[in-house]
């Protein structure tokens, strides 16, 4: 496991792949981790055979990286600010940066911080939601901190608890994440996005919203909608594969 300082804290991350090649920054999503999502589900493999360098760090609260407890550790700036320290400490300057999810929020964030530093962006499992202050961050917070999570009557928040349980990860961290997340974006702050951007989100994702109108305030942007696919069932979906590295490619549709 290799490791690096961002904020005081000590993250985790993995580094696989030729020095030289294009590299593939990989943000996984809320009570996930690296491991789970880009390793297991088959995306560092995907990237590895089309010769990326993979550099997936989990996120500070997750997986083997620190799990402060306290919710002013996890404001947007501070975690997007993780992903310019690794890059700084691998000497990276440039990267194609993939988030899912609340991956995909701290990606968009950094995007927006250091444009410079972005050749592609590449957003998973959001949409048009995230310009709604709908106050998910709260009640999956209340989800974690819950004693049985079988009394969490709402289905997308108990399968949060679900998995970040079977996942093993710290609820306290996570409830703490959450609240300190903050809102969604606003649509003028998208406008001045000028690299290339793809959005992906599953057509029965309804904690995303529509990967199309998140698009159109987008310039240049580009959206696939993966038939039939919840938030989850999405991301190890051979079309959002597809559709990453023909966007990267530049061939998505042609």
């Amino acid at each position: 496991m290799a490791e690096f300082q961002s904020g005081g804290l000590t993250l985790a991350y993995d580094d696989i792949g030729p020095r030289g090649a294009r590299v593939a920054f990989l943000l996984h999503g809320f009570a996930s981790n690296r491991a789970e999502m880009w390793r297991r589900l088959g995306w560092y493999g995907a990237f590895e055979r089309k010769g990326y360098r993979v550099v997936a760090p989990d996120l500070r609260g997750a997986g083997e990286s620190a799990k402060p407890h306290e919710p002013e550790a996890y404001v947007r700036a501070a975690m997007a600010g993780d992903v310019l320290a690794l890059m700084d400490h691998l000497q990276i300057e440039r990267a194609h940066l993939m988030g899912y999810s609340m991956g995909a929020r701290l990606a968009l964030a950094a995007a927006l911080a250091h444009p410079e530093r972005i050749d592609h962006l590449i957003l998973g499992g959001i949409g048009a939601r995230i310009f709604e202050h709908s106050g998910s961050g709260a009640l999956l917070a209340d989800a974690m901190l819950a004693e049985d999570a079988n009394t969490i009557s709402e289905p997308m928040l108990r399968s949060f608890r679900q998995f970040a349980d079977e996942q093993g990860e710290d609820r306290l961290a996570l409830a703490a994440c959450m609240r300190g997340a903050g809102e969604g974006f606003t649509r003028e702050a998208l406008q001045h996005l000028r690299m290339p951007v793809l959005i992906v989100a599953g057509a029965r994702d309804a904690l995303a919203g529509s990967a199309d109108d998140l698009a159109a305030g987008i310039p240049g942007a580009q959206a696939v909608t993966l038939p039939a696919c919840d938030h989850f069932s999405a991301i190890p979906h051979a079309l959002f594969k597809a559709s990453v590295f023909d966007f990267l490619d530049g061939t998505l549709g042609l």
